[in-house]
């Protein structure tokens, strides 16, 4: 559909709205076989059609007359076309969903409120067009619920997240719990699925688990969740979910600490220990690499971190924690698989999991040696 010359001049002073034109105006531009001529007929019959909106007759004509000439077309006497055709009920359904697979520019206006489109039209964009294209169709006012599930299911990031920012969209109660759910792993849709006026107090706790702080402050604000009690749910059913059968707990094993020892400090010599190493550690049930790799990088005594570990409380724990700035949305989720591996210390699982206003690795370094001393 691009054309090969630039738009005529003529051409674009027409392109603003123009009165209905003379039948025998638009008989004589049909038997002119050029582009000039082509695209002032196009613009013609749009015209009459604008002018006569209830004329079916006239609506087929234009489209019969654009797939007829439109690979002489210009681009902009398209994009014209469709921001013209856009609100209108008249618009021929055929040519419109030409238009909608053309370039993103020309099917914006159309996908955002053409009346005309329905949900088979618009999910064969979802299938066959970009990824702008589907962007689009994720943002249209009332989107149906159908083709809210087709964008759900195809679990693309981009328009999860336009989606999600789309409040007038019909997402029912089990695509907002897919939605939430995808954000487990898409944090861009985070902050909108907080905003949506469809989130429920049951979402939000589910969300609460994986956002950061000023989002679990907003979702805190709205629902009025107790973020003491919400974190002691979490610790008490990560606790359950990962209990071994046995309920047994690893050993202490002095070849093997030797070995953790040797790998941390390997590690940090190549400047590969992160606080992301240490996450996956105790997920790994290496509670050993966890104790030695947080002692490195926090520059802390082993044996205090030890001592730690073993505490009738969990705060020593955390400022530990905070002092290699592992998150604090974190720690509750940390905490319960350690208790898992430590014999269910330290603390206690039926007491709230500590957790202090936030500090600064420094200030968490005091308080830690202030709990334990070297």
């Amino acid at each position: 559909m691009n054309g090969a010359s630039e738009t005529p001049l003529s051409v674009l002073a027409q392109l603003r709205p123009q009165p209905a034109p003379a039948l025998a105006d638009l008989v004589h531009l049909a038997h002119n076989p050029s582009a000039d001529a082509r695209q002032r007929l196009l613009l013609g019959v749009l015209a009459l059609c604008e002018a006569q909106p209830g004329a079916k007759a006239s609506s087929d004509a234009l489209a019969e007359i654009f797939l007829t000439v439109a690979g002489q077309i210009e681009r902009d006497v398209r994009l014209i076309l469709a921001k013209r055709l856009a609100e209108a009920e008249w618009a021929p359904r055929a040519l419109v969903n030409i238009l909608v697979l053309d370039e993103i520019e020309i099917a914006r206006p159309l996908l955002a409120s053409s009346p005309v489109l329905q949900d088979d039209d618009m999910m064969r964009v979802l299938l066959e067009a970009t990824l702008e294209h589907q962007i689009e169709v994720a943002r249209r006012p009332h989107l149906s619920g159908r083709l809210a599930d087709a964008i759900i299911d195809k679990g693309q990031p981009a328009t999860l997240m336009a989606l999600a920012s789309n409040p007038t969209a019909e997402v029912g109660a089990d695509g907002l719990r897919r939605l939430v759910e995808h954000s487990r792993r898409i944090a861009a849709l985070r902050l909108p699925l907080t905003r949506h006026p469809g989130l429920t107090e049951n979402l939000a706790e589910q969300m609460f688990q994986w956002v950061g702080t000023a989002l679990r402050q907003a979702i805190a604000a709205r629902f009025s969740i107790d973020e003491v009690r919400l974190a002691a749910m979490i610790e008490q059913a990560t606790l359950q979910a990962m209990r071994p059968d046995d309920d047994s707990t690893p050993a202490f094993e002095p070849g093997r600490d030797e070995m953790d020892r040797r790998l941390i400090a390997k590690l940090q010599a190549a400047g590969q220990l992160k606080p992301g190493y240490l996450i996956r550690a105790v997920r790994e049930k290496r509670l050993g690499l966890f104790v030695h790799g947080l002692a490195a990088l926090s520059g802390l005594a082993i044996v205090q971190i030890r001592k730690a570990l073993d505490a009738d409380s969990s705060e020593a724990l955390c400022h530990a924690c905070t002092v290699v700035e592992i998150d604090r949305a974190v720690f509750p989720l940390i905490l319960a698989e350690i208790r898992i591996l430590n014999g269910g210390l330290p603390g206690q699982a039926a007491k709230p999991v500590f957790q202090s206003d936030p500090l600064s690795p420094g200030a968490a370094a005091r308080a830690f040696r202030a709990l334990i001393p070297g």
